[in-house]
């Protein structure tokens, strides 16, 4: 259902755009590549057990925490922009 200018089906495609959204930013964000020994960001030695889990891995387990807390904080946005959704 549509209401004003908006076309019939405006609501499902803002919600398929922000599932397609996350999807990409999800898979952006899959290491690649062959996995670092030290961290990039702090130089500790990351384990070898990491390394085997995770094909290009280049952060240890307290820096990507770290990453993934502040990208969360980025993430949160309002597409649909309702007033109500905003107050929650």
């Amino acid at each position: 259902m549509a209401g004003g200018w908006s076309k019939d089906g405006a609501v499902q495609d803002q919600i398929d755009d922000s599932v397609n959204d996350s999807v990409k930013r999800a898979r952006d964000r899959l290491p690649k590549g062959e996995s670092a020994k030290n961290c990039d960001e702090c130089g500790e030695l990351i384990p070898q057990a990491r390394r085997e889990a995770l094909q290009g891995v280049r952060l240890c387990v307290q820096c990507q925490s770290e990453l993934d807390d502040r990208e969360q904080q980025d993430t949160l946005f309002n597409r649909r922009g309702s007033k109500d959704s905003q107050l929650r």
